[in-house]
């Protein structure tokens, strides 16, 4: 039998629209690749743009959505900015979607394999 776990707690509309802006924040996959660069700590725009391998015009504005979104801060040093994930439930949410796909994958395979 499968355990059920705690049901989530009632949500108002509001509530609603913002997690799901929370969502549309991390559903450009260039903003997940700048997170998963970002999870080894602090790297600089130029850093973060030879990691991804996108523009730093394209790297430097969603790096502004994941900062305006309190995904990640922003520090100046002399003409470098560099950024750092600020809210560390990213990781455990990370964890738990690759997790899941990875367990999904893992159960097609084994369908493939039979």
């Amino acid at each position: 039998m499968i355990s059920r776990k705690k049901l989530p707690r009632p949500l108002s509309a509001d509530a609603m629209a913002l997690i799901a802006r929370r969502f549309a924040v991390l559903s450009e996959p260039m903003r997940l690749r700048l997170l998963h660069a970002l999870f080894a700590g602090e790297k600089s725009v130029n850093e973060l743009v030879a990691l991804t391998g996108g523009t730093q015009t394209n790297v430097s504005r969603h790096l502004q959505t994941l900062t305006h979104a309190h995904m990640l801060t922003r520090r100046k040093e002399g003409l470098q900015v560099f950024y750092a994930i600020s809210d560390p439930s990213i990781f455990q949410l990370c964890e738990l979607v690759c997790g899941s796909l990875e367990k999904q994958f893992s159960r097609q395979a084994d369908v493939f394999a039979r």
